[in-house]
């Protein structure tokens, strides 16, 4: 996805967050209302990393296609193309998922 229409820039980055779930677990199907918000997603840009108090860039550690697991309301909701995505600081990312 080195093609994504918007480059963020410094510590941001656009995540594609994970489907929602229809169902339980037990084949109930969940109302719009009851669907939990996604705090999962795949990160789709990244910036070039934030500017350190010395005035160089510390590098980015999550990357173009890392699987993350972010703050239940971290973010700033986008749309393109009619797809929802996320932006936001790495900083609201919890972790990498393997």
């Amino acid at each position: 996805m080195a093609d994504f229409k918007i480059k963020p820039l410094g510590d941001r980055v656009i995540v594609k967050p994970s489907e929602v779930e229809e169902k339980t677990k037990g084949g109930i199907i969940l109302p719009d209302t009851a669907k939990e918000k996604p705090i999962e997603g795949t990160i789709v840009a990244i910036g070039a990393g934030k500017i350190g108090d010395d005035g160089k860039i510390v590098p980015m550690h999550v990357k173009v296609k890392d699987k993350v697991l972010y703050a239940k309301y971290a973010g700033n909701e986008i749309q393109i193309d009619g797809v929802e995505y996320l932006i936001m600081r790495e900083s609201d990312i919890y972790g990498i998922l393997s």
